[in-house]
């Protein structure tokens, strides 16, 4: 019995060190000299009829967990000034325009960020969406986006990224367009860029930067004690993996996770998780820090790193 509340009770401080990050630190991500692009990624098609009045590229942004609102304006979004990825949008959107035009690289990049409710239902929230329900909001959001976009526009090219929760569903996106499931064809799909992915797991895209990443996405690790999980968490199923690798994505897809991020890095089985309590407790505002947090890529934080990523896709 002393062993079982033992195993409960690392079960449960794992949780919620993974839903108490909502501390989020201010932003600050001027550009620094970035990296060359990870993966290759096919130029926008030009055996395709284009309107004039299509974007060449369209970069599509899911912000974390209580980073968005669902009424949020998805060009100019205000729900949270210190959302993680507005270190990404708002120097994509002042390098190129930020709205839909027909001219390339200089104008022909719309942003759009994901309006969606990004709640998390816990014990400590019991009134907020559900884990499940928020981010199954978020997925249908981006698949009708993209679906609209790519039915006028066939010729557009998406870049993808997500932080969290975001990371999340638009790593399941990315697994089913990769595997020809998608709203868009994968050769649509430039790249994408996952922060603090939550079904991370090796072998599936390409983590860059820290190589000390040891564990696996906290859904992956917390799905054989489910039940266990759901009176703290109530609706937030811990699926385990995604059932196949990123297929024709695999190679476009970039993992970004700091090695204490218990989100994309949770022990791989409870008997770690005993031994490293102590670990896990002094780690639990790193998953808010990537964009002040100079350790997971080098000579920049991760939202800087993505984002002259993005530059050299659409500049080349």
């Amino acid at each position: 019995m002393k062993k079982t509340l033992t195993v409960l009770g690392v079960i449960i401080l794992v949780v919620i060190l993974i839903v108490g990050v909502g501390q989020w630190m201010t932003r600050n991500d001027e550009d620094k000299p970035g990296p060359t692009t990870t993966g290759a990624s096919p130029t926008p098609g030009t055996d395709v009829d284009q309107p004039d009045s299509c974007p060449a590229y369209e970069v599509i942004s899911a912000p974390g967990t209580w980073e968005s609102k669902a009424d949020d304006d998805p060009v100019h979004p205000t729900a949270n000034p210190n959302s993680l990825l507005l270190g990404v949008t708002n120097p994509l959107q002042e390098a190129y325009g930020g709205d839909a035009a027909a001219d390339g690289a200089n104008g022909g990049v719309k942003v759009w960020t994901l309006p969606y409710a990004a709640q998390f239902r816990n014990i400590n929230a019991l009134g907020e969406m559900s884990y499940d329900d928020s981010r199954n909001q978020g997925y249908d959001r981006v698949v009708e986006e993209m679906s609209a976009t790519y039915a006028g526009c066939p010729g557009t090219q998406f870049i993808l990224t997500g932080f969290s929760q975001g990371a999340v569903l638009t790593g399941d996106l990315a697994t089913e367009i990769g595997n020809g499931n998608g709203p868009v064809p994968a050769a649509n799909v430039a790249g994408v860029a996952l922060i603090a992915d939550g079904r991370r797991e090796d072998g599936k895209g390409t983590l860059v930067g820290s190589p000390d990443v040891k564990g696996i996405g906290a859904e992956i690790a917390l799905s054989s004690v489910n039940l266990l999980v759901q009176p703290i968490v109530p609706g937030a199923s811990m699926r385990g993996p995604r059932p196949t690798d990123f297929g024709e994505l695999q190679d476009r897809v970039n993992q970004f996770c700091d090695p204490a991020d218990l989100v994309c890095s949770a022990p791989r089985d409870i008997g770690n998780a005993v031994a490293r309590a102590n670990d896990l407790i002094a780690a639990n505002g790193v998953h808010a820090q990537y964009s002040t947090n100079g350790n997971v890529v080098p000579d920049a934080t991760v939202p800087q790193w993505i984002v002259n990523w993005a530059k050299n896709i659409i500049d080349s």
